[in-house]
């Protein structure tokens, strides 16, 4: 099976970063106000990334290979 397509990616990464900056400057949010922009921005950035790269980007592309590979199977089956 071949890698997914640039769109995919984009949007695997899109619904990975999104919500856990939400999650991460909600957490954050109220502690770090006090903290310059550039401060800040450095926090989130340094939570968000490990946990998008290492965390969550894989488990999106497996769960995206998983469903491909279903709808090829079906695909056969037909």
């Amino acid at each position: 099976m071949s890698a997914p397509s640039v769109h995919h990616r984009a949007v695997i990464t899109w619904v990975a970063v999104y919500p856990t900056i939400t999650l991460v400057l909600g957490l954050l949010g109220p502690h770090t106000a006090h903290l310059p922009l550039v401060v800040r921005t450095l926090i989130l950035s340094g939570i968000v990334v490990p946990v998008v790269v290492y965390g969550l980007i894989p488990v999106l592309h497996r769960l995206h290979a998983a469903t491909i590979g279903r709808r090829y199977a079906r695909r056969a089956v037909v």
